[in-house]
């Protein structure tokens, strides 16, 4: 299927490593042309090279921190000085920390609320007039699960989380009229470094291997696994492509059927 995006031009939110790297690669494979971004910036060279020599296009690599707005507006400001304009924007951050409501003080929720909240707000603000003007746009938030289903031990996350799909909503009525989606992707239990970092103390603390934690994991799995980062990508691409032009507005799990609700 061609989907159309080729020598578009995509910002792709926290993409040195994980869910934002598989993401840039899948769409640099289409021939969008990739800005990334991330705080470290030997990680974020190391990614975009690999990028570039696994798909050929040429990636234009930001250091960034989504969580301050003048780095937000430098990260759009040179992709649309380089390219001329910004057609997709994928939103996406690292999770907040693990723990129960009294573990937090003030300013853990504060924190978490820029985090995802607020960088989600901060760079959607800076890349709509772009899309506006040429009367065509992508948004994509990445969140979680936890915004359908609850996840015990990540309250920061299933409370912070849950107010980008408000936003995301809200907006894609807002923006419709300008051609322009907005959707949301809820990764389950996928294999990034956050995920394998989690395995390797569970798989620490019971004396059993990495191995073992993900095939247990597994098991609570209806299609029996873990994901890969790609499997998420791919909707990713599909939803900053032509041909998802009439699906706004929707939040989209991809879990491997973990998610018992119906909607």
């Amino acid at each position: 299927m061609n989907l159309g995006i080729k020598d578009r031009v995509a910002i792709v939110a926290a993409s040195s490593k994980g869910l934002g790297k598989a993401c840039a690669m899948g769409l640099a494979e289409e021939g969008v042309k990739v800005t990334i971004c991330a705080r470290d910036e030997r990680t974020l060279m190391e990614a975009a090279g690999e990028i570039e020599s696994k798909t050929g296009a040429h990636v234009l690599a930001i250091p960034a921190d989504v969580t301050k707005l003048e780095d937000i507006r430098k990260l759009v400001k040179e992709t649309a000085d380089k390219h001329g304009k910004v057609d997709i924007l994928v939103n996406n951050a690292g999770g907040p920390p693990l723990g129960e409501f009294m573990d937090f003080s003030p300013e853990d929720w504060q924190k978490a609320v820029n985090l995802n909240l607020i960088s989600t707000i901060n760079l959607t603000r800076e890349c709509l007039p772009s899309m506006q003007k040429q009367n065509w746009g992508r948004i994509i938030n990445i969140t979680s699960i936890a915004v359908k289903q609850p996840i015990e031990g990540l309250i920061l996350s299933n409370t912070v989380r849950t107010g980008i799909i408000g936003l995301a909503k809200t907006l894609s009525q807002e923006v419709a009229k300008y051609n322009i989606t907005v959707n949301n992707v809820c990764p389950g239990r996928i294999n990034t470094d956050r995920i394998r970092s989690l395995a390797e103390g569970r798989a620490k603390a019971k004396g059993v291997s990495i191995e073992k934690i993900f095939e247990e994991w597994g098991k609570d799995i209806p299609l029996g696994r873990v994901g890969e980062a790609e499997e998420l990508a791919n909707l990713v691409v599909f939803l900053a492509s032509e041909r998802a032009s009439y699906i706004t507005g929707t939040t989209i799990q991809v879990d491997g059927g973990v998610v018992k609700g119906l909607l």
